[in-house]
């Protein structure tokens, strides 16, 4: 991956210059402050639009640059980060724009709806603009609105975790979950570990761990080798992905750790946690090979089978989805159809963090000349488009290869947990589908219940689908998380708007304009 993703995709002080600021800016809500949020509302904030960027974390950077409290004091973060100069440029570059008044960050606020308004300032580009709701702090009740012209969702993505017999014993984790410990806590949660599923993610997440003391004793990949061969020509275009690759890969091979290719775990062993997991080959059709079966000691097991995009704000919204309902439809300019909202990064297609910032950039720029009443010139994020246009082909290319073992499913006994939330079992789900004659992920829900816990199905929803025999979708939700009824009985009752970057406080909680 490139470590200098940002500086050629913009003019001189495009990530610390404030814009002009003739009259009153308009105004432009950011979702996300990862790396697609942070390169939108850096390139919108230089161009005149007064950005307030949002986030649920306590300092922006999202799962990719999560940094450590200061309070850990950690002497060398950066280790923990291979894009630290990238990371550095756009958290001064933001900085900066704070302190000058054309950002404002809202650390803390986990948006739980976007809301169009029928009415607005008149001269707007886009009439009436939009209502941005969250719930401030930890504990998600205090409401919180923004009021924007514009909105860019990039909301990222989230793990996609298939079960396996013991897939809910304690020290099993996620892939993204072990990283995410090491980064932002400086911890580990065992002293041996088993990485497994498929995706480029597993190479960091096992290199990290065992940087950082851990004895990883397998690195388990469904993939085959001889899969990126066949596409050899595609990766190419991006030489730069293929050494970071190659590089983890040089480096797991120092530090001894064994690595199984066209293998899966089985089974994850233990009582009261997690005490070993059985690994097994797979054959050409995805199938366990018989009698390939090995047993790893261990006491974590971080494992993922790639990731899939955030797209609650904007199908609420009404945006629409591509043709597989995975992952928001955008055009050239990260455009979505409805007018005023622009989409980028992981909620468009996980495709990496260069990737993101490459979508983030070209939304900044499209937003702020069209919330100025400009036509955007594309040539003036012609770099940008050009490294988006590799990146998405590179990484079409690697979801070819990273898919799960096709024939997963058969590997869960009947009593396999598959809806942690509501605790339903692989046999109920079968039972549903075989007895009673589900045929799709909703129907297996109203009679199972499998995706109505507190996750609203965003763990067990591949599961379910993949059990069902029916295509994977994402689940339209009414809300990105759960609210409490008492602010939904007060929405929209917030008090007037204020000035551009102020609070006021009405009687739902304050508004941010």
């Amino acid at each position: 991956m490139s470590t200098e993703p940002v500086g050629p995709y913009g003019q001189a002080g495009a990530y610390g210059q404030a814009g002009p600021r003739g009259g009153t800016p308009p105004r432009l809500a950011v979702v996300g402050a990862g790396p697609a949020g942070l390169a939108a509302a850096l390139a919108a904030a230089a161009r005149g639009v007064h950005v307030t960027l949002v986030d649920s974390a306590q300092a922006p950077g999202g799962q990719f640059y999560r940094q450590p409290a200061a309070a850990l004091g950690a002497r060398r973060p950066q280790a923990l980060h291979h894009q630290w100069r990238t990371w550095r440029r756009l958290r001064d570059g933001l900085a900066r724009h704070i302190a000058a008044g054309t950002v404002t960050l809202l650390p803390e606020h986990h948006v739980w709806c976007v809301e169009r308004r029928s009415e607005g300032p008149a001269g707007r580009p886009h009439a009436g603009g939009f209502t941005v709701h969250a719930l401030l702090g930890p504990g998600q009740e205090e409401p919180v609105e923004v009021r924007a012209d514009g909105v860019v969702l990039a909301t990222g993505g989230y793990e996609k975790v298939l079960p396996f017999p013991g897939w809910t014993l304690p020290g099993v984790i996620t892939a993204g979950g072990a990283q995410a410990m090491l980064k932002g806590g400086l911890v580990v949660s065992g002293r041996t570990a088993v990485v497994a599923g498929t995706g480029p993610l597993l190479l960091p997440v096992a290199t990290g761990l065992a940087a950082a003391g851990v004895r990883v004793a397998a690195l388990v990949e469904s993939a085959a080798p001889r899969a990126l061969a066949r596409r050899a020509g595609t990766l190419a275009g991006r030489a730069d992905k293929l050494a970071e690759g190659a590089g983890y890969a040089l480096e797991l091979l120092r530090r001894r750790v064994r690595t199984l290719v066209r293998h899966t775990v089985v089974e994850a062993h233990g009582t009261d946690r997690l005490e070993a997991v059985t690994v097994a080959a797979l054959d050409t059709a995805g199938r366990v090979r018989p009698g390939s079966e090995r047993r790893i000691p261990c006491d974590t097991l971080a494992v993922g089978h790639g990731m899939l995009p955030h797209t609650d704000l904007a199908e609420s919204l009404g945006c629409r989805v591509d043709a597989h309902g995975m992952s928001v439809a955008v055009d050239d300019e990260q455009r979505t159809d409805v007018p005023g909202v622009w989409a980028a990064g992981e909620v468009t297609g996980i495709g990496g963090a260069a990737l993101s910032l490459a979508e983030g950039h070209v939304a900044g720029r499209s937003a702020a000349a069209r919330l100025r009443g400009r036509e955007p010139d594309p040539r003036e994020w012609e770099a940008a488009a050009a490294s988006r246009t590799r990146l998405r082909e590179f990484f079409a290319a690697l979801d070819t290869v990273y898919v799960p073992p096709a024939h997963w499913a058969e590997q869960l006994t009947d009593d396999t947990v598959v809806c942690r939330c509501e605790e339903v079992t692989a046999g109920a789900v079968r039972e549903a589908v075989g007895e009673l004659g589900a045929g799709d992920v909703r129907t297996v829900k109203l009679l199972t219940r499998a995706g109505m816990g507190w996750c609203q199905g965003r763990m067990c929803g591949p599961a379910v689908a993949g059990l069902a025999g029916c295509a994977e979708t994402t689940a339209r939700r009414p809300f990105a998380c759960p609210v409490p009824l008492g602010v939904l009985a007060r929405a929209g009752e917030m008090g007037a708007p204020g000035p551009p970057t102020g609070e006021t406080q009405g009687r739902g909680g304050p508004t941010v304009e």
